[in-house]
């Protein structure tokens, strides 16, 4: 049985029944990072919770990583067309992953989806998903390469572990004590959420809040509607240049955004789908394109279903934004980055002011796997890498951050040394990376990594052969690269091995600047040369 709002909420009690949903989604994401054992969710905290209703439109999601939002948006109507809801009972959890069969992005983000009842009621669903870094050492010519494909099944049934399955699952791991140990985290982020939805109905009543959930899904479309309404009516285009290791010449990516009144039409333009580990799925596309545009029309609108309704978003099926099956989408969020950069730079021909010079524009990361010296057990560790900000109109860019799609944290020296056969022998910014301007780009970072013990390593990076474009005169960033120690054999598209003691050192692209450089102000060329002296 489901419910139904049928009350009238007055605003002061949506308000607070919404913040209430924001800090039942937060509280579960510090739960899940707090309770998780892998180094990527503990420590790097690359997993996103959220709640939605009954019919599977988001209420509300943490302020974790917005390509998640792809995985979420997708995984319950998959959940729906397999499974009736009148079957669901308290304690069913769904697991799934695949990017087409069970609504994910890519098989790294496993999605744990649990019916919320109250007093036998199904009334919405608690959601997460954590990237469980164990897929490595894979080819990416297609989808059956890139890991275990899971379809939205249930893992419990009316709140009793399903063995085979997870036996099944466990099996296909690499690291399956690490598996094991963030799954039930991910359990236990989604019981919380279960039980403080619970305590809220029980404290306001059912009706209401659900009748909340709704009045708050139409408030952030009218934010939305009139954050595009500010924007002048027009037809907006924009093409950048996407490189990546595994391809031989430079990609063009493009789109025209059409403005008229309270709506907007994004229709974009890429090449087939390739043979290759960059391909975007429609929900990854749509989850780039909310928070891309939600930027720019007004930062402060909630993050749940409503801002959506006045977008609309085309790209041809088949294309690399928008992959078929078989596609590999193993490394879709770095095609996810320049799909913002498409989107705030047709967007700054409208509105400059509200729009950064393009940021780093990959996620540059580094994924290891190996034996463990003595034991002999698997390890596999990701880590992917901050880079510059753009800067703003009034403001200079950020150093060494995560951007956009990525939202994780830079691990930490002590845990990576504590938990891997590696030793870390710099890690810095890259002096002048960022783009000259009147505020200046952020800078990239440099990190250079010394294998302990044999182990196979896979390097993903973009803006290795284009540069983070300025804004209103502003200068370029400098764009990323890889550096490896002499004796590496070449690495094929990416993948490679590290003997004993040989390096590879990263460099992640800076950031673009805004504004000309002969209009920064004497304060900040002090500040930057006392800078450039320490």
């Amino acid at each position: 049985m489901t419910a139904t709002a049928s009350v009238s909420v007055d605003p002061i009690t949506v308000e607070v029944i919404g913040s209430s949903f924001a800090s039942i989604a937060e509280e579960m994401g510090e739960a899940l990072v707090k309770a998780s054992y892998s180094t990527n969710i503990k420590e790097r905290r690359d997993c996103s919770t959220a709640l939605f209703d009954v019919e599977g439109q988001t209420l509300c999601q943490a302020e974790h990583i917005p390509m998640h939002l792809g995985s979420f948006i997708g995984i319950i109507p998959h959940i729906l067309k397999r499974h009736s809801v009148a079957d669901m009972k308290p304690g069913d959890v769904f697991i799934g992953n695949d990017a087409y069969e069970g609504g994910g992005t890519h098989l790294p983000d496993i999605v744990l989806a649990e019916p919320v009842f109250h007093e036998g009621v199904m009334i919405a669903w608690a959601v997460n998903t954590a990237h469980h870094s164990d897929f490595a050492d894979r080819g990416h010519a297609h989808i059956y390469q890139e890991g275990l494909r899971i379809p939205p099944i249930r893992l419990y049934d009316g709140g009793v572990l399903m063995k085979d399955v997870q036996e099944l699952i466990l099996l296909n791991c690499q690291v399956p004590r690490e598996r094991l140990s963030d799954l039930r985290a991910q359990m236990a982020a989604n019981r919380l959420g279960v039980e403080r939805l619970r305590a809220l109905c029980d404290k306001y009543g059912r009706d209401t809040v659900l009748a909340a959930g709704k009045a708050l899904q139409d408030y952030a479309e009218r934010k939305m509607r009139a954050g595009i309404a500010s924007i002048p009516d027009g037809v907006y285009r924009f093409s950048d240049s996407f490189d990546n290791p595994e391809i031989d010449e430079p990609l063009t990516f493009s789109v025209a955004i059409t403005v008229k009144g309270e709506e907007m039409t994004l229709a974009f333009d890429s090449p087939p789908q390739m043979r290759a580990g960059f391909n975007m799925v429609y929900t990854a596309l749509l989850s780039t394109v909310y928070y891309a545009v939600k930027t720019v029309a007004d930062p402060t609108i909630p993050p749940n279903a409503g801002l959506a309704r006045p977008l609309t978003v085309t790209a041809t099926e088949g294309t690399v934004l928008n992959c078929v099956h078989p596609a590999a989408v193993n490394g879709r969020i770095a095609a996810c980055q320049r799909v913002v950069d498409l989107i705030h730079g047709a967007l700054a021909q409208a509105v400059p002011d509200r729009v950064i010079a393009a940021c780093s524009g990959a996620v540059a990361s580094a994924t290891f796997a190996g034996e463990q010296p003595g034991s002999g057990e698997l390890w596999v560790y990701l880590e992917t890498i901050g880079g510059g900000s753009g800067a703003r109109t009034n403001k200079d860019g950020l150093h060494g951050v995560h951007v956009h799609m990525t939202n994780t944290s830079n691990l930490p020296v002590e845990a990576l040394e504590l938990e891997y056969p590696l030793t870390l022998l710099r890690y810095e910014l890259v002096d002048g990376s960022g783009g000259d301007g009147r505020q200046r780009g952020g800078m990239g970072l440099r990190r250079v990594y010394r294998a302990e013990a044999p182990c196979r390593l896979n390097v993903d990076n973009s803006r290795l052969t284009s540069r983070p474009w300025g804004l209103a005169g502003g200068g370029e960033g400098q764009g990323g690269s890889f550096v490896f120690s002499e004796g590496v054999v070449p690495f094929v598209k990416g993948d490679g091995a590290l003997e004993k003691g040989q390096i590879v050192e990263i460099i992640t692209p800076g950031a673009g600047g805004y504004g000309p450089p002969a209009e920064r102000s004497a304060e900040a060329r002090a500040r930057d040369r006392a800078e450039q002296r320490q």
